[in-house]
């Protein structure tokens, strides 16, 4: 009997986000017909800019009148601009037939925009009938995305939120974190490609880091001191949002992971594994300037890690240290080119995105991108 209801339990939820995910689907290809609409009709005015400005105003009106919330100027003009962005990404044989939606009565339709009832278009299938549509993440979601002015950063933005199920929150935090120019930036010109291309892929140790790493989520920036155990304690608490900084792959092992050589105790402060890579991941935290030290008891850690922890099929363990300030010429006297570990500096506080453009941009010009 439990089994049979765990199964049904779990067809009705997966039959519930299907419906949920239909009705989304609908809303979006409705606001790109609508913008389509809007700019096919502006195209017959004489003077486009001031012709545009009457035709949404006007339009928002009729339309608000008779069918209720979700047609502000504001909402038509991103359904126009969503449509031109995004032009070339439905073919035409996909586009709606007029008369071939069926709108709900006056009063029922949601906030946001149409939602058909019965009938759909022809040329659309429901998600039920295998759907395999170009649009796949929600209408509040492509109005921030249409935002982004850098084509190559909001596709890679559009990628990683269908990829990673990010809410729209989640969105917003790691666009205003700066995640495509720290990712870019630690990059070639074949891998910034690649991040527009398939977003964040992870093949290598290397594909997990970025610099700096934005902890702004602890709030521990209004502190006026705080030590390695402060920061340590607070990343516990939001755990799940330093996995989100972390990126792809990542689950959470220990905090201060104990391990005896030669009757000597040693404690790696957090202990992660990587299921992409599937490696261990080792991270110290350190609140002052990077030394020698640091970086030797990194290695000597990733060494136990590598010859007593992990398996023979695993790869092998990276390690991380996490600093307030690196010292590059150090890092690399230090460790061998071919090792396993990296130092990469946190802050408290979201990063200046105009800084990082600009840096990204000089980046771009010296390797002639």
């Amino acid at each position: 009997m439990k089994e049979l209801v765990h199964e049904i339990r779990d067809l009705i939820r997966s039959a519930r986000l299907a419906v949920v995910h239909s009705v989304d689907l609908i809303q979006v290809l409705t606001n790109y017909e609508i913008g389509r609409r809007i700019v096919e009709h502006e195209q017959g005015g004489a003077e486009r800019a001031e012709y545009g400005k009457a035709l949404i105003k006007e339009l928002s009106a009729e339309l608000t009148a008779e069918f209720g919330r979700g047609f502000s100027r504001s909402n038509l003009q991103n359904m126009r601009k969503f449509y031109l962005v995004y032009l070339d990404r439905l073919p035409e044989k996909c586009q709606m037939a007029s008369g071939k939606l069926t709108l709900p009565p006056k009063g029922q339709t949601p906030s946001g925009g149409l939602e058909p009832v019965q009938a759909t278009p022809a040329n659309w299938q429901t998600p039920s009938a295998g759907l395999v549509s170009p649009f796949k993440l929600s209408w509040s979601q492509y109005v921030f995305l249409i935002s982004i002015e850098n084509p190559a950063e909001r596709r890679f933005y559009e990628i990683e939120v269908a990829a990673n199920g990010w809410t729209l929150p989640e969105l917003k935090r790691q666009f205003n974190s700066g995640l495509y120019e720290r990712l870019a930036l630690s990059r070639d010109k074949d891998g910034v490609r690649q991040l527009a291309e398939a977003g964040q892929l992870i093949a290598r140790p290397e594909d997990l880091l970025k610099e700096p790493y934005v902890l702004e989520f602890l709030g521990l920036d209004e502190k006026a001191k705080y030590s390695e155990s402060d920061l340590e304690s607070a990343i516990i608490d939001k755990l799940e949002h330093f996995l989100l900084e972390l990126g792809k792959g990542f689950l959470f092992e220990a905090r201060q992971k104990r391990f005896t050589f030669d009757e000597d105790h040693f404690f790696v402060d957090l202990v992660f594994y990587n299921r992409l890579l599937r490696c261990y991941v080792l991270i110290d935290l350190k609140l002052g300037k990077l030394s020698h030290g640091d970086l030797g008891q990194m290695q000597m850690y990733v060494n136990y890690f590598d010859r007593f922890v992990k398996l023979e099929e695993e790869t092998p363990t990276v390690g991380i240290v996490l600093c307030k300030k690196k010292h590059d010429a150090l890092v690399e006297i230090t460790l061998p080119k071919d090792a396993n570990i990296h130092a990469k500096e946190y802050q408290l506080y979201l990063p200046d995105k105009e800084l990082l453009r600009r840096k990204l941009e000089e980046w771009g010009e010296e390797v002639g991108e």
